[in-house]
């Protein structure tokens, strides 16, 4: 993803945080805690991997499929590349 290179400090700290929030769900399971409290932990876990999947999605859009100076060949591999993403995304 050498198109992502500017941002990859922001993706790793993303992630970072991510990370921190999926710790707060197994804390919270080995501490028992209620359903609803562990339920509002994955959710936001949720929330973030799709800002997370938004952002490079839309960095591939940018570089893959929208980019001017692209020929018709790289713009049909960007968008089946993103495709295939979504597809296996939404299942």
């Amino acid at each position: 993803m050498a198109h992502l290179s500017g941002s990859n400090a922001d993706l790793v700290a993303r992630i970072r945080r991510i990370a921190g929030q999926v710790g707060a769900v197994e804390r919270a399971l080995a501490a028992d805690s209620s359903c609803s409290d562990v339920l509002h932990l994955v959710a936001a876990v949720r929330g973030a991997v799709n800002g997370l999947m938004d952002e490079i999605i839309a960095e591939h859009l940018e570089a893959h499929v929208s980019r001017p100076g692209l020929d018709d060949a790289e713009r049909a591999a960007g968008a089946d590349e993103l495709l295939a993403v979504i597809r296996r995304y939404s299942k």
